[in-house]
C-alpha cells in the first residue's frame, strides 16, 4: 500500500512543525511514502521540502497555486504546473515527473486537464482512501480507526491520501503504521506500487 501526503497551503498554522513531525514518524518507522508538493509550499518551507527527498520519499507535483485546475486556461495550466516543477527542481533537487495530483481532485476526470498533464510528462495519481483529514473534527483516533478499516476493506494496492499540515494526521500516523503492519501491510512509494501491480 502507498501512503501519500499533499504538502500545500503555506499559510496553514503549524504546517512546518506537522510536516516535520510526519517525516520523523516515517523515518522512525522506516516507511517509504510519496509526497505531492505545491510550489508555494516548497518556496516557503525550503528545509522541510528538501528533507522529503533526502529522506527517500518519492516527490510529485501538486501545482504551484493549488487552484482548481479546470478553471484555468490552457496557458494557465501550463504555467501553474511548470512553475511548480521548476521550484521543486531548484529547491528540492528532484524531478517530480510523471507524478501529479490535482488539487481538490478537480480535473482528475477532465480530458483537457489530463491531456495537458500528459503533454508535460505527467499523469494524475488519485487515491483509494480519502480520510478528509483537513476537517478539524477529524482527530487522530478517528483518522486512525477509519484508515485501518478502509485500507483493510480495499485490500492490496491501496493509495491513502493524507495532508501534510493537519495536527490530527500527525497524531494518527503512528497508530496507522502500527495497525496496518499488524495486519500484514507493507508500505511502498507510488512508483514501487505500480511495479508490484504490473
Amino acid at each position: 500500500m502507498a501512503l501519500t501526503f499533499d504538502a500545500e497551503h503555506p499559510d496553514r498554522p503549524h504546517r512546518a512543525a506537522v510536516s516535520e513531525g510526519l517525516l520523523d514518524v516515517l523515518a522512525e518507522g522506516r516507511v517509504a511514502s510519496t509526497w505531492f508538493l505545491q510550489g508555494r509550499w516548497v518556496e516557503s518551507t525550503h528545509e522541510v521540502a528538501r528533507r522529503v527527498a533526502t529522506d527517500g520519499h518519492l516527490v510529485g507535483n501538486h501545482s504551484f497555486y493549488h487552484a482548481r485546475l479546470p478553471l484555468l486556461t490552457d496557458a494557465g495550466l501550463v504555467t501553474d504546473i511548470t512553475d511548480a516543477e521548476r521550484v521543486i527542481g531548484e529547491i528540492v533537487g528532484a524531478d517530480p515527473r510523471p507524478w501529479f495530483r490535482c488539487p481538490f481532485g478537480a480535473g482528475e476526470d477532465d480530458p483537457r486537464v489530463l491531456g495537458i498533464l500528459a503533454s508535460l510528462g505527467y499523469r494524475n495519481i488519485g487515491a483509494d482512501v480519502v480520510l478528509e483529514d483537513w476537517e478539524p473534527a477529524r482527530t487522530g483516533p478517528i483518522l486512525a480507526a477509519h484508515a485501518l478499516r478502509l485500507v483493510f476493506e480495499h485490500g492490496d494496492g491501496a493509495v491513502v491520501l493524507f495532508h501534510a499540515w493537519p495536527p490530527g494526521t500527525l497524531d494518527a500516523l503512528p497508530a496507522i503504521i502500527d495497525g496496518l503492519r499488524a495486519i500484514g501491510a507493507s508500505f511502498v512509494r507510488i512508483d514501487e506500487l505500480e511495479r508490484f501491480a504490473s
